[in-house]
């Protein structure tokens, strides 16, 4: 009932972002905010629409008591200490490294993460254990599998929070691993095991995931939903740079409904909520799917599915957006 008050609220003045800067335009000497996540002491900080005021995020318990106190108009009063200081732009850059293919170079397969995180928290689970996993599974491929059938890429991404700017970059510059994709797997969320595995609306891929699949032990693999040929569920992530290129990019996903409430862009992000023994199981298990994707004999088939929309409808296959390179 709250969250529709507020939501009814904003939009009067046209969105919450449209609030912010008619607040600001209007003399005020600082905005305060809050986006509570739901659960206890957390909260996400976003970005704010003010460019020339300072705004500040307040816990659910301080916010509530300041809106209380203004309602009763008992005219609360606020001390704060803001400092801050504008610079130069921020390079944006990806980390790549690769294995080259002995038997087919110019055939690629990709793993994929984020390296930017949001400044809420120290980001590490979004996407610092991303990062790691997809290290890992590296290291475990160049001392076990130095010269693969296929050629393996390793992207760390730079500017995904922006609108996965990195991963969209890459692809518009190198057409060569578009056209020769096998396989791109792609980690961004969360510290627990991998349970979900998605076709991403290939009609024909799952075929070539479930292979892959039952090469790898079970004790890796048990507990993992394989969906075929799925619905490409968070468009938000970098997979989705390469689906709206149809080429297939699958999404390594684990338990996200904590991850979304306690974790993902909030102030609780940070090192120990790490399980360092479920990203061991998992940069073993990306590792011996970039093994099996690589040794395949057959391609991805990149044919795609009827998707469907909200009310049952079909809907259209996601595009790409421009790339922003500033």
């Amino acid at each position: 009932e709250l969250a529709a008050d507020w939501a009814a609220r904003t939009r009067a003045f046209g969105g919450a972002v449209q609030l912010q800067q008619r607040l600001e335009d209007s003399g005020a000497a600082g905005l305060l905010t809050l986006f509570w996540s739901g659960g206890w002491g957390v909260n996400k900080v976003m970005s704010t629409a003010a460019e020339r005021v300072p705004a500040f995020d307040l816990s659910c318990e301080d916010y509530g008591l300041l809106y209380r106190l203004a309602t009763n108009r008992q005219g609360p009063r606020i001390r704060v200490t803001a400092e801050a200081q504008g610079g130069a732009e921020s390079p944006m850059f990806n980390v790549i490294a690769e294995l080259r293919g002995s038997e087919l170079p110019d055939e690629y397969v990709v793993l994929s993460a984020h390296l930017d995180s949001w400044h809420s928290a120290s980001g590490a689970t979004d996407n610092g254990t991303g990062t790691i996993m997809m290290l890992e599974a590296m290291r475990i491929l160049r001392a076990t599998y130095p010269h693969p059938r296929r050629t393996i890429i390793v992207g760390h991404w730079g500017g995904e929070e922006q609108g996965l700017n990195g991963s969209n970059a890459f692809l518009t510059d190198h057409p060569e691993v578009v056209a020769g994709l096998q396989a791109a797997f792609n980690q961004d969320n969360g510290t627990w095991r991998i349970e979900h595995l998605q076709a991403q609306g290939f009609s024909r891929a799952g075929a070539n995931l479930a292979r892959w699949i039952s090469q790898i032990p079970a004790e890796l693999t048990e507990g993992i939903r394989l969906d075929f040929p799925g619905q490409q569920e968070n468009p938000g992530s970098d997979h989705s740079s390469f689906i709206c290129r149809g080429i297939p990019g699958f999404r390594l996903q684990s338990h996200y409904a904590e991850y979304r409430q306690y974790t993902w862009h909030t102030n609780l992000d940070t090192f120990d909520k790490v399980v360092l023994d479920d990203l061991m199981n998992n940069a073993t298990l990306v590792a011996m799917l970039a093994y099996a994707a690589s040794e395949d004999r057959e391609r991805v088939p990149r044919d795609r599915a009827l998707l469907i929309g909200p009310g049952g409808q079909p809907r259209a296959w996601p595009t790409c957006g421009p790339v922003r390179r500033r």
